[in-house]
């Protein structure tokens, strides 16, 4: 599941943008003041922000602009109860992918952040593929060939990541900063653990892993 950084300092709208995006199955970190916000983008790895517009003592608009300016690529959806066009020319110019008008519908939401994750995979459709695997993460479905498989939710996870990466080999140490809350006390030998499970799932008798371990480095999927 992608791993989202949401930043927002309206304790309510917070609440219920990140009860609904755990509803959708993401991982979910949230900061709900600038400062806050600025230390995890500096020392953490996500998939996706989410960041409000007007945030106590460092703007969404400052923290876009500071991460683009620093070289980052993660997708930016901006949330901002401004409507007038300039104000949206002015996120977007600023960095944002994406703009997003309070009050808003969650499911417009969802939308926007598949779309976002869609883009930053260079994929089409929210459906995951490599060989006859499939991955739908908005159904939390994982299916070989039509036949279901059922994984828990850090398999699920794991596996999610390495399919919207194909072909990127990452150390153990990257995967649990990229699939672990940034907070957790996991440890590597939790990576290991996990993919040992997570292939005797998705692996077919007799024929070569779909994950690959290159040895003194870490783990790829290979398509």
């Amino acid at each position: 599941m992608a791993k989202i950084l949401l930043v927002e300092d309206d304790p309510v709208l917070c609440g219920m943008t990140e009860d609904w995006l755990k509803h959708e199955h993401y991982s979910i970190e949230v900061a709900t003041n600038g400062r806050d916000a600025r230390e995890k983008i500096q020392f953490f790895e996500y998939d996706l922000f989410i960041l409000d517009w007007e945030l106590p003592e460092v703007t969404g608009i400052e923290l876009c602009k500071e991460f683009r300016n620093s070289g980052g690529t993660t997708p930016i959806l901006m949330l901002t109860g401004k409507k007038a066009v300039g104000e949206k020319e002015a996120g977007l110019d600023a960095g944002a992918d994406d703009y997003l008008t309070k009050p808003f519908h969650m499911r417009e939401l969802s939308a926007r952040v598949r779309a976002l994750l869609r883009r930053a995979a260079a994929t089409t459709s929210n459906v995951l593929k490599a060989g006859n695997l499939e991955v739908d993460p908005t159904s939390f479905n994982v299916t070989r060939n039509g036949e279901q498989i059922h994984l828990q939710r850090k398999e699920f996870a794991l596996l999610e990541f390495l399919m919207r990466n194909p072909n990127r080999v990452f150390s153990p140490e990257s995967l649990l900063e990229r699939v672990w809350a940034s907070e957790s006390d996991a440890t590597v030998e939790a990576i290991r653990s996990c993919m040992k499970r997570l292939r005797q799932k998705i692996d077919v008798e007799g024929t070569a892993s779909l994950i690959r371990t290159v040895h003194g480095v870490g783990y790829k999927l290979e398509l």
